[in-house]
């Protein structure tokens, strides 16, 4: 590779964060995703169902019914509401470079009702009593997960969502979105043009300005479309966007893999890029924290990729493989069971979800079970406490194994075990799920 290539697949990884935010931020404000329908900004979006294989979003959840907002603070500050509550839930707030900057909720702030005061960047007002709430860029996002045992306890979820709620101080200020971007002739070429318009709209963190300054020479910086670059810059650019996104693929099979074969991978610290933006429900401790600065760029990438908007790890837990005990793919071609003897040590709750790849999305399946976890209902205990999952592409025949059963795809497969507010032994690692065995030859 040339120097060019080089400083293309840096500035790829570097901006692919940000452009595939911001594409799903484009997403909610326009036409919707799966169960959450289409708000405008600062408005929720409340989906009224569980989450199914209908929604084709990258690893969403299935525990939980999701209210999320896209915010454009160009209109001013935002005033959030939030409810008492008995049950875990948590609002996620999300730069636009994918910083998680706050968290309100169960464990964050606690189950109380709250009142906020959500600002722009550069903000120096009156918060008139209110908790504030510094945004690191104009365009953020909420994420709010509500916990959901079934579909009959929708309606007091649905109570809850309709009460927690967003009110500009401006009424009648008009909130300007995200930059429209021109085509460029194909997809390289466009995600190009999304980042060099999307990156000069919404500045990084300053500790980030002088690399993304780095990229002049592939004229990135300048308000010329990348259409207009020159042979040799337009050729590493398509260089750089296929060895970034190559990068980003190995990254993530390496993290499948473990000391033993089929280990889980230890994602509880993937999240951990924000150096810079603590606002309340957040740990400014250097435990969370990744400190090498080409390693925090990588892993944002990655965690972009593969599980855009995920918490952190004292929040929510994830852990996650792609191979059985012998080390070999996980595929809907052959049976497994997974037992969790104890189960995982949580605060509020666990579930294991099936996800097919490469995209990520849930699996549909006859049953319409995406996970299985703690509080799904009908599972089978085992005599000393613990569970022990069916993952199949086909229904077991054996009652108890059908209870527990995980629905598998046909092909390749990646099951996530989440664990919403981890106990200790998760956060120092003394606790790990055993690795998936396979049944059949």
């Amino acid at each position: 590779m040339t120097d060019l290539d080089t400083l293309a697949t840096e500035s790829y990884l570097y901006g692919f964060p940000l452009v595939f935010n911001l594409e799903q931020v484009i997403r909610y404000t326009t036409t919707g995703v799966g169960a959450n329908p289409q708000a405008p900004f600062n408005t929720f979006s409340h989906a009224r169902t569980l989450a199914s294989a209908a929604d084709t979003f990258v690893s969403i959840n299935n525990d939980t019914v999701y209210s999320m907002a896209s915010l454009d603070l160009g209109v001013g500050p935002v005033r959030l509401s939030v409810p008492t509550t008995d049950r875990y839930y948590v609002l996620q707030f999300v730069d636009a470079w994918t910083d998680n900057f706050a968290y309100v909720g169960t464990r964050g702030t606690g189950d109380e009702a709250g009142e906020y005061l959500i600002v722009p960047p550069a903000w120096d007002g009156d918060a008139a009593g209110l908790t504030v709430v510094h945004a690191p860029t104009r365009v953020v996002s909420i994420v709010g997960r509500w916990s959901c045992a079934g579909t009959d306890d929708l309606p007091a979820v649905h109570a809850l969502q309709d009460a927690t709620t967003l009110t500009p101080l401006d009424p009648d200020a008009v909130a300007t979105g995200i930059p429209a971007v021109e085509p460029q002739g194909d997809d390289v070429l466009d995600f190009w043009e999304k980042y060099r318009v999307w990156s000069q709209t919404f500045a990084p963190a300053p500790r980030d300005e002088a690399l993304q300054a780095s990229f002049a020479a592939l004229d990135l910086t300048s308000d010329a479309p990348v259409g207009r670059r020159n042979e040799e810059q337009q050729a590493a650019l398509r260089t750089g966007f296929r060895a970034g996104a190559g990068v980003i693929t190995k990254a993530m099979a390496g993290a499948a893999t473990g000391a033993k074969p089929g280990a889980w991978s230890n994602t509880l610290h993937v999240f951990d890029y924000n150096l810079d933006f603590f606002e309340v429900g957040t740990k400014d401790d250097a435990a969370w924290k990744i400190a090498d600065p080409k390693v925090r760029i990588v892993e944002r990438a990655v965690a972009a990729r593969a599980g855009l908007w995920g918490n952190h790890g004292y929040e929510a837990a994830y852990v996650m493989t792609f191979l059985d005990s012998h080390g070999q793919p996980l595929t809907g071609e052959h049976e497994y069971e997974l037992r969790l003897s104890p189960p995982p040590p949580v605060a509020a709750f666990w579930s294991v979800t099936m996800y097919a790849l490469p995209e990520f999305y849930l699996v549909p399946n006859e049953i319409d079970r995406y996970s299985v976890g703690d509080r799904t209902p009908g599972i089978v205990t085992d005599a000393d406490g613990g569970l022990t999952i069916r993952i199949s592409r086909t229904r077991p025949s054996d009652p108890d194994a059908a209870a527990n059963w995980l629905p598998a795809p046909e092909g390749a497969f990646r099951p996530i075990l989440r664990m919403y507010m981890p106990g200790e032994a998760v956060l120092n690692g003394t606790y790990a799920p055993p690795p998936i065995t396979r049944l059949d030859a």
